[in-house]
């Protein structure tokens, strides 16, 4: 069944270019009303560049319906402001996709922390912003696809990356909780991992690789995460024409138990530990806990057989 997204209204953050770019004319191409947001870009030697508006109008050239809105996801009233008009002209707002991103790439021993806060700021504060923005609004319709872009930078690292890894990281653990907290009012938020070549990557890669990581084959990612039967609390990897799913996994680990020698056993039991055989996904972090109960009660219980 093809997807499609007739009668809905999507806001696309980051979008005047690049993965943004093509996730805002997919998702247009495929009926839905969409607010393309962007910072005004200064482009060299010329006048500022309304991104945004340039990617709105071509959608509306093409046959759709687009606004656009050039400011910052950090800017809270801004981003208000944004939803709003949304509401205004199109009385919904079913789809979120948190793009918007920068770089201040350093090894952690040059890394500002000027660099490091600004990076979290637009990478995490701007998703919850904009994600607060529109939360109530998909309560009150019982409905919602919110889309959090992270990285393997944050789900594996990467050398000089370790503000941009700790956003990207942290993006995954706001998508686990609102997963499960929204849950039950039809909201569904899930993660998008995208390699593609784009602005924040320009002169990192190789020109032969350019071909191959082109933006718009991450898209698909985007319009299976926003689509009405989208799953829930999924972290999908896009890149080449290639998608894959990453888990946040536990180990079956082992009862160690407490006192004055715990971490000596600890450390002889290590191996076991960390085995990644019998791994499973906890579904919250009260799972966890009950794993970890269960097993100090079944140990507890064999001690007095």
């Amino acid at each position: 069944m093809t997807i499609d997204f007739k009668g809905r209204v999507a806001i696309v953050t980051g979008a005047g270019g690049g993965l943004g770019r093509e996730h805002a004319l997919a998702l247009a191409a495929r009926g839905a009303k969409v607010v393309v947001n962007d910072f005004v870009r200064q482009a060299p030697a010329s006048d500022a560049v309304n991104a945004a508006e340039a990617v709105a109008h071509e959608i509306r050239a093409a046959g759709g319906s687009a606004m656009s809105c050039h400011a910052s996801v950090t800017d809270e009233p801004a981003m208000q402001a944004m939803v709003a008009d949304a509401m205004a002209q199109w009385g919904r707002i079913d789809i979120l996709v948190n793009n918007a991103g920068i770089l201040r790439d350093h090894s952690f021993t040059k890394m500002s922390l000027a660099d490091f806060r600004l990076v979290l700021e637009v990478h995490l504060m701007g998703a919850v912003i904009c994600t607060q923005a529109v939360w109530e609004i998909m309560r009150a319709q019982k409905y919602g696809r919110v889309i959090m872009t992270t990285s393997s930078s944050g789900l594996f690292g990467n050398f000089g990356q370790s503000n941009y890894g700790a956003a990207k990281m942290a993006l995954v653990g706001l998508m686990q909780t609102l997963s499960i907290e929204g849950a039950k009012h039809g909201i569904r938020v899930n993660c998008l991992a995208p390699t593609a070549t784009t602005q924040m990557t320009e002169g990192l890669w190789p020109k032969q690789v350019l071909q191959a990581f082109r933006p718009e084959f991450v898209t698909p990612a985007v319009l299976v995460l926003a689509a009405q039967d989208a799953p829930n609390r999924t972290i999908l990897c896009a890149g080449a024409g290639s998608f894959e799913a990453a888990h946040i996994t536990m180990t079956g680990g082992a009862w160690i138990g407490h006192g004055a020698d715990a971490a000596e056993r600890l450390r002889e039991q290590l191996t076991a530990v960390v085995d990644r055989r019998d791994s499973v996904v906890p579904q919250s972090a009260e799972a966890q806990g009950t794993s970890e109960g269960i097993k100090a009660l079944a140990a507890i219980g064999a001690s007095h057989v």
